[in-house]
């Protein structure tokens, strides 16, 4: 059989979370250091699948999506890289299973892409789910392109062991990227453009460097020339320090804006998750962050049937939820992930049980979600504009909330406009730009 011929073009598809949107490109930029070209996935010689293992059935979703590159019309056969964190949990099943595959890294080792694809393009399957002592980050090409949003990664992998993540075995243990490397890649993200930034890590607010927290980090980005706005994603209750909850009262670009998961309203539920939290500490962080922050939006993320859930554990989310009053939040149905410990435990709850329930929880936080965006209506606001929209002069762009908000404008991608929000639904907000007074 011949060998692939070295890839010209590329494409890389990223699933989940905003982490996995960071690391795809990171990835693009990679291969376009190498000289490769962007392209869409029907026709690119490399075609990355940069894939998520926490939502259900992940891996099958994978196979599926290589089954269909494999029967393409034209009858090309690209160079298939699975990456990510379905490529860390399964490893060298994939390529086993799916005999197409030609690579298989892992989110520690993809900083190797450009080799394991030219060992692909000579015949050989190549598969990396090491775990380098060196952060793969000093490996990285400088910043590309970019918008007027970015993410930046300044955290990576997860001690807390909750029973029903994978995450500490697909990324590894927490560690936290160096202050100065942080910041030199904050500066890269706006020199390209970048008016906001997102912090990411799977405890992001665990971040520390020599004695410094994220609270450090936000108050010297917020000295930046040129960053307008800062937000921070995902956070540990455990780890909100006094100093990040006076951050959003006394930093000017951090967004008014926070996604703290609780995951239950049940102690006794969260004791089996390893939560290592309780839902009384969970409120008081909610309560001193609002004390700080009063116009704050509040997220979160819940899982409905979890092994052992009765209706009074699932009453006590609802109860939770209710207190809280979250401008929007993630709710999902349990399902086992091997290798974790919730995935052997007893008493799993029927699928229709946890169907029921799910249908209730989400009914209650598309309420308030709803509620929330109807309270701005009447505000006048800054809006950053990210996207053209559907109609033509329509832009779309964020509030600090994180609301999407249409409008109608003359403005361009990248502005930032003072806004009057107009109307409200589930989703999303109407605006017009807010007209200039005379002086």
């Amino acid at each position: 059989m011949n060998s692939p011929a070295a890839p010209k073009t590329f494409h890389v598809k990223s699933f989940g979370c905003q982490m996995n949107v960071y690391d795809g490109a990171r990835m693009s930029e990679l291969l376009e250091a190498e000289g490769l070209s962007a392209a869409d996935s029907a026709d690119a010689d490399l075609v990355v699948l940069n894939t998520c293992h926490i939502r259900e059935k992940a891996a099958e979703k994978v196979y599926s999506d290589i089954g269909r590159l494999i029967k393409r019309e034209d009858g090309s056969k690209p160079i298939i890289a699975v990456a990510g964190c379905v490529a860390q949990a399964e490893g060298a099943e994939i390529a086993r299973r799916a005999p197409s595959v030609g690579v298989v890294v892992g989110p520690q080792a993809y900083h190797r892409l450009p080799e394991l694809v030219a060992k692909a393009a000579g015949g050989a399957t190549a598969v990396d789910t090491d775990m380098p002592a060196e952060p793969k980050f000093k490996a990285l090409p400088g910043r590309r392109r970019q918008g007027p949003t970015a993410f930046l990664t300044v955290q990576e992998g997860c001690d807390k062991f909750c029973t029903y993540c994978v995450v500490p075995y697909t990324r590894g243990a927490e560690v936290s990227r160096p202050w100065s490397q942080v910041m030199d890649e904050a500066r890269a993200l706006i020199d390209m453009g970048a008016k906001e930034i997102t912090l990411l890590g799977q405890n992001v607010n665990a971040w520390e460097d020599d004695g410094r927290g994220l609270h450090d980090l936000i108050a010297a980005m917020d000295k930046l020339p040129g960053l307008e706005r800062i937000r921070y994603t995902t956070s540990h209750p455990n780890d909100m320090a006094e100093g990040l909850i006076r951050a959003h009262g006394e930093v000017e670009k951090l967004m008014p804006f926070l996604h703290l998961p609780v995951q239950s309203g049940s102690d006794r539920i969260l004791k089996a998750m390893n939560r290592s939290h309780t839902t009384e500490s969970y409120l008081r962080v909610i309560e001193r962050v609002r004390a700080a922050r009063p116009d704050i939006a509040l997220s979160g993320d819940f899982i409905v049937g979890f092994p052992g859930e009765t209706d009074e554990d699932f009453e006590a989310t609802l109860r939770i939820v209710e207190a809280t009053r979250y401008a929007q939040a993630y709710s999902f149905k349990y399902s086992p992930r091997p290798g974790t410990p919730a995935a052997t435990m007893d008493d799993q709850v029927p699928a229709e049980v946890a169907d029921e329930r799910l249908q209730r929880l989400q009914a209650l936080i598309n309420a308030q979600q709803l509620a929330f965006n109807q309270a701005t209506v009447g505000r006048r606001t800054n809006v950053l504009l990210e996207r053209r929209g559907k109609h033509p002069g329509q832009l779309i762009g964020k509030s600090p909330w994180l609301q999407s908000i249409h409008l109608e404008t003359e403005a361009a991608i990248g502005d930032l406009v003072e806004v009057d929000i107009l109307s409200a639904g589930p989703n999303s907000l109407g605006g017009a730009e807010a007209v200039k007074q005379a002086a």
